[in-house]
């Protein structure tokens, strides 16, 4: 906050913190919270524009932001690992997530899972060590006519098949 000499007394004005680097994405999440006159409630959306820009959010990442809408650290990270949206982990080059939905699981996602977990040597939620598959579950991805479904790499994979889904993991993971 900065105090300007108003007639009528002092106005408090708000100077957000300089970007943390010249990254042009920087600019397009400043844009974001300058839309929403740098207020609290513009938290989500701006964890949100940081977290498609950068495909995570790190600690500095939330630190900005909660500096930037004056919004409580604490607060910040409370919204960060309250909604399954948001990662704390970078993504690999690849990410495969599997549909949990209730029609998927009906149909074997949960086994689809399984064998991913074992093929890949990681517990969904995780990346391989070498950074190339990120294996993931959703909720729902709303294609339930065509269960059980997988996204690679947020194209819809339908009727799926352990054998398919492995043969698409082989892929990734020799290149």
């Amino acid at each position: 906050m900065r105090c300007v000499p108003q007639q009528g007394g002092i106005l408090q004005v708000f100077i957000p913190p300089p970007l943390p680097s010249d990254d042009k994405r920087w600019k397009i999440v400043n844009g974001t919270m300058r839309k929403n006159g740098f207020a609290r409630h513009a938290l989500i959306e701006t964890l949100h524009t940081v977290q498609s820009a950068f495909g995570y959010l790190d600690d500095d990442s939330i630190r900005f932001v909660a500096r930037s809408l004056r919004v409580p650290l604490s607060q910040a990270y409370g919204v960060v690992t309250f909604y399954h949206y948001f990662s704390l982990k970078p993504p690999g080059k690849h990410t495969a997530t599997v549909c949990a939905g209730t029609a998927c699981y009906i149909k074997g996602s949960a086994k689809l899972v399984e064998a991913a977990e074992k093929r890949l040597g990681i517990s969904q939620g995780q990346t391989t060590k070498d950074g190339q598959i990120s294996l993931l579950t959703a909720r729902c991805v709303g294609a339930c006519s065509r269960a059980p479904v997988m996204l690679c790499d947020g194209e819809v994979m339908g009727e799926v098949s352990r054998e398919q889904m492995l043969e698409q993991l082989e892929r990734w993971a020799v290149e």
